[in-house]
C-alpha cells in the first residue's frame, strides 16, 4: 500500500507524524517531545479522520469537533488542516494552487487512514 504513516525524527530529539504517498509527504504534525505522542496522533487520525466533516474556511464555514479545514494561505493558495476536538490542529498539508488538490488530499486521508501502515523511522 503506497499510503502510510511515518514517525520521523525532528529537531531537538523530537518526533513528527506524517501521512505519505510513495515518497511525498501529504500531511505532517507539529513536533512532539515523545514518540508516544506522535503515535497517539496517528492513532487519532486513523480513528477520527475517516468520518470527519470538511469545512471550507475560504467560504466562511466553521465547525467543532474533529474536522478537516480548508484554509487560505497568505499567497491565496489553499491548505488542509485536521483539527482535534479541542480545536488544536493535528496535521497540515502543503499549500495547493487549486482547491481541488486540497480536497483530494482530504479524500486520501479519509479513505486510507484507518488501514494505512505505520512505519517508525525515528
Amino acid at each position: 500500500m503506497p499510503h502510510k504513516f511515518k514517525i520521523t525524527a525532528a529537531k531537538g530529539g523530537q518526533f513528527m507524524a506524517k501521512f505519505v504517498y510513495n515518497a511525498e509527504t501529504m500531511l505532517w504534525s507539529e513536533n512532539y517531545a515523545s514518540k508516544a505522542s506522535a503515535k497517539n496522533c496517528i492513532e487519532s487520525l486513523k480513528k477520527n479522520a475517516p468520518a470527519a466533516p470538511v469545512f471550507d474556511e475560504t467560504k466562511g464555514e466553521s465547525g467543532k469537533g474533529y474536522r478537516f479545514e480548508v484554509a487560505a494561505s497568505k499567497d491565496g493558495q489553499t491548505f488542509v488542516r485536521f483539527v482535534a476536538a479541542n480545536g488544536e490542529p493535528m496535521v497540515r498539508s502543503e499549500t495547493y494552487k487549486s482547491k481541488t488538490s486540497a480536497m483530494n488530499c482530504i479524500a486520501s486521508l479519509k479513505k486510507r487512514a484507518a488501514e494505512a501502515a505505520v512505519e517508525d523511522e525515528a
